[in-house]
């Protein structure tokens, strides 16, 4: 019998195993990248630096992060990669080392009505359990407790066959609590809606009497409505009957026959309620929340007083607090809350609640409160929202990527977000960190910068290395990383004020403040103090007043700079006029459309579980047109020439000869005054990134006829170098008679400043008091602030 036998075996060198130290990427080529190779530490903090659009989220997101989750998704089995998203492989040659990737980016969080911080991070569903094993009385599982789930109940009977003609009926019943609030369905808001704002109804349904957007006279809705055979079509609206006025208004739904088409007929008030009223308005296009502002009225729901729950799930509760109060409370105040309770049969779930809402604290949110609607929160604060779930992971060797974490932080919170990103990284993973302020750029171990300019002139590596490396590399980073903007020798006088009187939303305290006119305000204050809570809900978006706030723009891979902005419209009324014919044979979404990609510019052939391949369209060559329409030409240029133009050539393209369009050439210049000149006109915006998005944006509301600007943190996204061209168009705007009040948390604006009003002290119950008004070299010297503290030290003074 042998028996086995044990060398220990000295390694004469590193094993194998640890060789794999870094992240290579070679020929790396998506959007505007030109072959980019370059190798990441792993274990170390990289931060990719560089102007607005050089390639930085090419890199990080839609490469290195993008190939990861294919590479993960990959794995499952062919059934389940048939319910996932078809990624496709970013174009790169090689792509070595990679890890788990974890993308923590700034995108919206769920906009739905019923989507809150607490339900976006399980701290709601925890708190539900919680109460239904502790909270008195008793009424049921932790789904009696949630404002998602209705209450239903059911009672029948089904035959049971035994065979040889025996059959027997049993009656069966079933019933489920929920906490949904009846009235409300679980919004916490009710809507009441004004007839007059839908229809004129002096016109009958012949004469398209609808003022509702998409409504329109040859559209299916209202050929639905018009032939649906219940109504008269040439009888005016106010003349029906009680019998035709509720079934044009409140009908249940019922099939209909139209043109040999089976379709459904709704009563307007319930199609409207699904189409628009159920949509959280902060995500709906411009056109379609300006009619909601303006046809329905949001007010809170007078069952629930806007909770959310039905009167049985708050009557149960832990002490004197319901389940409504605890998610009402601020999460730092919820959390002393939970400390308290002592109940061992629950122990595991308080430990777990406990770090849930620690971590809130710890990030910089513990003035949220879990009710608070998830699409009403920043970039800033959804970005570290979703950081929650993360911190107190077990994961190792993962690789964070963040977009901008730094994004809606006040200077005194960077260092504590910067502290959370070397802790990630000293557990042993990997860190990535597209970003803009020198505070967190100061902390890298390993520094990317890419350039040297932004779309087609960027996509290269300018400089790879340490941050002192960076300094003195000479790239466009590496001269304005030290940068510091003076504080002006003398400040503009104000040509009146705006009054602000006991304004108390959310968590401002009563607070009196004149807001000067005809100067660059800048509201200042830590993040949660009530900047937003007093310019947004105190200075009516209305009269002369343009709100330019952070949601993000949308759009489709067929949208572009030339739609969205507007400029499509007299670009194609110009061709139409120099041919001599329809001005929507120019649009590459209607009748001008290429029949065989219909205007799209390629082919997509679905492979299932496979990527989706995009191959040019062989008929248009990728150009999106008709050949007829190209044969048309306006100052010896096809249509699909001059969305191909970068907005500086088109600029003079437009201002001078033969296409002279003064309605075209005014659009231009704005894109070109927020630094976009580089972009093409029909550059898709799925490819612009947020910091394009946000300035295209601000170009775009430029136009927008008012007298007092309001701005949300203008600088987001924005490369140090992009602000000082920021800071030059707000001063144009302040020197052509407009108001400019501004919210920031930038130094370079602050110290740019003609007056600043400072809110604080600290964050939610803390904040809501102006602490500081004046100039910005009164602050300074006063150092009485957080933000006169920060000031200073950024000035040198």
């Amino acid at each position: 019998m042998s028996k086995a036998t044990t060398t220990d075996r000295q390694s004469p060198g590193p094993h194998v195993a640890d060789s794999h130290d870094v992240i290579r990427v070679h020929g790396a080529r998506e959007n505007n990248l030109r072959d980019v190779s370059i190798e990441i530490p792993k274990r170390r903090l990289t931060v990719f630096t560089g102007v607005s659009g050089s390639g930085k989220s090419s890199l990080v997101f839609d490469t290195i992060a993008a190939e990861s989750q294919r590479l993960i998704n990959e794995t499952y089995s062919a059934f389940l990669q048939g319910f996932m998203p078809n990624l496709a492989r970013p174009e790169v040659d090689v792509l070595d080392g990679l890890t788990t990737a974890i993308a923590v980016d700034q995108q919206r969080m769920g906009s739905d009505p019923r989507s809150t911080v607490g339900t976006a991070t399980d701290a709601n569903a925890m708190l539900r359990i919680l109460f239904s094993r502790l909270g008195t009385p008793h009424i049921g599982p932790p789904g009696a407790f949630s404002f998602n789930t209705a209450s239903v109940s059911a009672s029948g009977g089904f035959t049971v066959d035994r065979g040889a003609d025996k059959t027997r009926t049993e009656k069966v019943s079933f019933s489920r609590t929920g906490g949904m609030c009846t009235h409300c369905e679980g919004r916490g808001t009710v809507s009441d809606i004004d007839l007059t704002q839908l229809y004129d109804d002096s016109k009958p349904l012949s004469e398209d009497p609808f003022t509702i957007p998409t409504y329109t006279g040859g559209g299916w809705v209202v050929r639905v409505i018009a032939e649906s055979g219940f109504f008269d079509k040439d009888k005016p609206i106010r003349e029906y009957t009680k019998k035709e006025r509720h079934d044009f208004l409140y009908r249940e739904p019922v099939k209909v026959k139209i043109n040999g088409v089976n379709l459904t007929y709704e009563g307007l008030i319930p199609k409207l309620q699904k189409t628009f009223l159920s949509k959280d308005r902060e995500s709906m296009q411009p056109h379609i929340r300006a009619f909601v502002d303006r046809a329905v009225t949001f007010t809170r729901c007078p069952d629930c007083d806007g909770t959310r729950l039905s009167e049985l799930a708050r009557s149960s509760k832990i002490g004197k607090v319901n389940i409504a109060d605890a998610c009402a409370m601020e999460i730092r105040d919820l959390a002393e809350w939970v400390r308290k309770l002592d109940e061992p049969s629950v122990a595991p779930l308080l430990t777990k609640l406990q770090h849930t809402l620690d971590s809130f604290v710890e990030i910089g949110l513990g003035y949220l409160s879990l009710d608070r609607a998830s699409g009403t929160l920043s970039g800033g604060e959804a970005q570290r929202t979703k950081m929650i779930r993360h911190l107190g992971s077990s994961l190792t060797d993962v690789t964070y990527v963040f977009d901008e974490p730094s994004i809606g932080l006040h200077p005194h919170d960077i260092q504590r977000m910067n502290n959370l990103l070397l802790r990630l990284r000293d557990k042993g993973n990997t860190v990535l960190v597209v970003e803009h302020k020198p505070e967190t750029i100061a902390i890298a171990d390993h520094v990317v910068d890419l350039g040297p300019g932004a779309g087609t002139a960027g996509g290269t590596v300018c400089f790879e290395g340490t941050l002192e490396g960076l300094r003195g590399s000479g790239t466009v980073t590496g001269r304005h990383l030290d940068d510091r903007a003076k504080i002006k020798a003398t400040v503009r006088k104000p040509t009146g004020a705006l009054e602000i009187r006991g304004a108390s939303a959310n968590n401002l305290q009563g607070v009196d403040v004149d807001v000067p006119l005809g100067v660059l305000t800048v509201v200042t204050g830590v993040a949660g103090s009530g900047k937003s809570s007093l310019v947004h809900g105190s200075i009516p978006a209305e009269g002369g007043v343009v709100a330019i706030d952070q949601t993000p723009i949308r759009g489709s891979r067929r949208s572009n700079p030339a739609t969205y902005t507007g400029l499509a419209d007299p670009i194609r009324k110009a061709f139409a006029k120099a041919n001599g014919v329809k001005p929507a044979l120019f649009s590459a979404n209607s009748e001008g459309a290429c029949p065989t990609c219909n205007g799209a510019g390629v082919i997509y052939t679905d492979l299932a579980i496979m990527q989706s391949v995009a191959t040019p369209c062989e008929e248009c060559e990728g150009r999106r047109f008709e050949a007829s329409v190209l044969e048309y030409r306006l100052g010896g240029r096809d249509i699909s020439e001059v969305l191909a133009m970068p907005v500086t050539e088109a600029e003079e393209f437009f201002g001078t000869g033969e296409a002279r369009t003064p309605a075209a050439h005014k659009i231009l210049e704005r894109l070109a005054d927020v630094g976009l000149g580089y972009l093409t006109l029909g550059q898709p915006l799925t490819t612009l990134s947020g910091g394009e998005r946000q300035r295209l944006k601000l170009a775009t509301h430029m136009g927008d006829k008012g007298g007092v600007y309001v701005l949300d943190e203008p600088t987001t996204g924005l490369h140090l170098a992009d602000v000082e061209q920021l800071l030059g168009l707000l001063d144009r705007l302040v020197d052509s008679g407009k108001s400019v009040i501004v919210i920031e948390h930038h130094q370079a604006v602050m110290a740019h400043a003609d007056w600043i009003i400072d809110l604080g002290p600290g964050a939610g119950h803390d904040g809501g008091r102006i602490v500081f008004e004046g100039t910005p070299a009164d602050l300074v010297e006063a150092r009485s602030t957080l933000t006169g503290e920060h000031l200073a030290a950024y000035v040198g003074a």
